[in-house]
């Protein structure tokens, strides 16, 4: 779909070993970021200056201080607020593109209780019991 812009793309699917060798070093890669429990967790880990996992290389002061901020906040609904400067800083500087949103889909039995989809696909089985 790239090409009839001119961009020639070879796509390189690597084994896990060696992908994870190399994956903060390749001039342009692809990662699935797993779901954490809150939004600043990933954003903490893969977008502040200088951490180990920022495969973008991106650094901006303010972006941190703002990420910072959020993360200070306990309540869901006051990060949630702080969180929008952080999420139009990242948009405004173009640090990635969004390929896809991923659709995470589950099936269980209505015998089946306290069973929930978990973002992650973390199976929580000491919260699940059978109804008779």
């Amino acid at each position: 779909m790239v090409k009839p812009a001119g961009i020639n793309l070879k796509v390189n699917i690597l084994p896990g070993g060696t992908y994870w060798d190399r994956w903060t070093t390749t001039p342009f890669g692809f990662t699935s970021w797993t779901h954490r429990p809150l939004g600043v967790q990933v954003l903490n880990l893969a977008y502040r200056s200088g951490v180990a996992w920022n495969e973008s290389s991106y650094a901006n002061p303010e972006f941190d201080k703002l990420l910072d901020d959020a993360m200070g906040v306990l309540d869901p609904e006051k990060r949630k607020e702080k969180m929008v400067p952080v999420e139009k800083m990242l948009q405004q500087d173009a640090v990635i593109i969004q390929p896809y949103w991923r659709s995470i889909f589950t099936a269980s039995n209505k015998k089946v209780k306290g069973f929930q989809i978990q973002p992650a696909e973390e199976m929580h089985v000491n919260k699940i019991w059978l109804d008779a």
